[in-house]
């Protein structure tokens, strides 16, 4: 498989505040073995630390790519040929998009902490689906990576 010509990867990683969520989680848990001792307080501090920190890593562990001829987005492979025009969506637009304007049959691949996305129609006339919204911290980089692979690949 060719690489593409503007080739993308970017990752959906949680925000720094709840890695600092996961340790007042881990402090909870801590603060509700204290009665029990010293020992399952620190098991509460470390257990409920490493629970939450698990949970905040694999729910930003997402990642979004434009590889040869192909989009790559969470378990989603699509070839560029099925896809069409983009649009950038800025905060209020992609906001919109993710609510009152979102169709129920569109590929969605959110993200609330990221607030730009970028709309991609989807031209595949055996694919109900009309259009993908993905959540990227970069929506311009994302569209020039589609252009050149969809160039890449004609």
């Amino acid at each position: 498989m060719p690489l593409s010509a503007t080739p993308y990867e970017e990752r959906l990683t949680a925000p720094r505040s709840w890695w600092l969520i996961s340790f007042l989680v881990g402090l909870a848990m801590a603060l509700v073995l204290l009665p029990f001792g010293t020992l399952p307080l620190l098991g509460g501090l470390v257990g409920g630390t490493a629970v939450a920190a698990v949970m905040a890593s694999s729910y930003g562990s997402l990642r979004i790519r434009v590889v040869g001829d192909s989009l790559i987005a969470g378990e989603a492979k699509i070839p560029v040929t099925a896809l069409g025009a983009t649009e950038v969506l800025d905060a209020e637009e992609a906001r919109a998009w993710r609510t009152y304007k979102a169709d129920t049959r569109a590929f969605l691949l959110l993200r609330s902490y990221i607030p730009t996305a970028l709309k991609v129609e989807v031209t595949d006339p055996e694919d109900p689906t009309p259009y993908l919204y993905l959540s990227t911290r970069d929506p311009q980089r994302l569209a020039k990576a589609l252009e050149a692979a969809r160039k890449a690949v004609a």
